[in-house]
């Protein structure tokens, strides 16, 4: 029904601005288009004066009534909704840079875990290798 009135609305403007283009100011006109006499036979002079202010008092009061009937129907719309509340996965957050000087927030893992140890090194001379089975 929007996209209807949407319609009308952009046709009766355009054909509005086509009759107040025709018209003259101080009698010209429609009536005067495509040499004297002959137009003002044809259309009746003061006949086709009448007929554009008629015109453009009709399309003009669509205009106006069809821009108010718009105007109550957009207002009416259902309140927006956010562009985040449609999405399945959720957000990845992005880890906030440490600056120096500062300490690292309480929720970091790397900071909560002890620092590792190596592994002990054997007292017997040898690398820590164990040799191949069967030498």
């Amino acid at each position: 029904m929007y996209n209807l009135l949407l319609g009308l609305l952009v046709l009766d403007g355009i054909f509005l601005g086509v009759v107040i283009l025709l018209q003259a100011g101080k009698g010209g006109g429609l009536a005067a288009m495509g040499g004297g006499a002959a137009a003002t036979d044809v259309l009746g002079g003061r006949q086709a004066t009448t007929l554009l202010t008629r015109a453009t008092w009709t399309a003009g009061s669509v205009f106006m009534a069809v821009s108010l009937v718009l105007a109550i129907m957009s207002s009416r719309v259902v309140t927006p909704t956010s562009v985040l509340e449609g999405l399945t996965e959720p957000v990845p957050t992005v880890p906030q840079p440490i600056l120096p000087g500062m300490e690292p927030a309480a929720d970091d893992e790397s900071t909560d875990a002890p620092p590792e140890e190596p592994a002990p090194v054997p007292d017997d001379g040898s690398s820590g290798e164990q040799p191949p089975p069967g030498v």
